[in-house]
């Protein structure tokens, strides 16, 4: 299997249909079916590592002031208790909770609405453990490299840069700050050769990953990606934009090619 980072973007991106979303559903469409789905969402971000090991996760609406009809959306794709398990077994080196409670947020359903829409795919959900530093994240992804041989979808949910509070939320479209640009065009050269432990101690990297990376829970879904990486593996960025001015919504696919 390939595995994916999406900047998953807007919340509206789940009803909407745009370049964003019409990338997504043929990305979907192009890669084998998946036995299971791993998402790593930039929304499920505490103390700890967990994964969801339930039958029917729920859709959580974790989000404020949309229209009425993004509350409504459901996406009833089953649990997988087993794969829960083996993904704890896989990252046996640290605790791992079969979490009963969580489910499935927008992080995850919002892009997997258009990636495969029939919901008939299972899917559990990583937490991000928000008291650890990016090489952490991305020691894990490495770990869970062997679901890739299992016909598991690995999917990375955030966005490689996401800062609100410089975002255009106005209705004219808005052109990239230098910075957004500047941080976007380094973290793709470093992909491209291969140099992801530069990306992991992002903090060290200067203004304008500072500027790009604000918080860590929408860059650290791309680390658990960039860790399943395999020798002789393809890296495409099937799809590039930057929304806002300062959310890019840059996808990164390891294989798959």
């Amino acid at each position: 299997m390939p595995a994916v980072f999406v900047g998953h973007g807007n919340p509206m991106n789940a009803l909407a249909t745009n370049a964003y979303t019409q990338s997504w559903a043929a990305i979907g469409k192009a890669m084998p079916r998946p036995k299971a789905i791993l998402s790593i969402s930039a929304h499920w971000y505490a103390p700890g590592t967990a994964v969801t090991a339930m039958m029917t996760p729920r859709t959580i609406h974790d989000f404020g002031g949309f229209p009425p009809e993004l509350y409504r959306v459901e996406y009833p794709a089953p649990g997988n208790p087993a794969l829960a398990r083996r993904v704890q077994g896989l990252l046996s080196s640290v605790r791992v909770d079969l979490d009963q409670g969580w489910g499935l947020d927008h992080g995850t359903w919002s892009v997997l609405a258009h990636m495969f829409p029939e919901a008939d795919v299972p899917v559990v959900q990583l937490r991000i453990d928000e008291t650890q530093p990016g090489p952490f994240h991305l020691e894990l992804g490495q770990k869970l490299g062997p679901l890739r041989e299992e016909g598991v979808l690995v999917l990375g949910s955030g966005n490689l840069v996401h800062n609100l509070h410089t975002y255009a939320w106005g209705r004219q479209a808005a052109l990239p700050f230098e910075w957004a640009v500047r941080f976007e065009a380094e973290a793709r050269e470093l992909i491209s050769r291969d140099q992801d432990e530069v990306l992991a101690a992002y903090e060290t990297m200067g203004r304008e990953a500072m500027l790009s990376v604000p918080t860590p829970e929408h860059f650290l879904p791309l680390l658990y990606v960039l860790g399943l990486r395999r020798s002789g593996d393809a890296v495409s960025f099937p799809i590039e934009g930057v929304d806002g001015g300062s959310v890019s919504m840059l996808c990164v696919q390891l294989g798959g090619n």
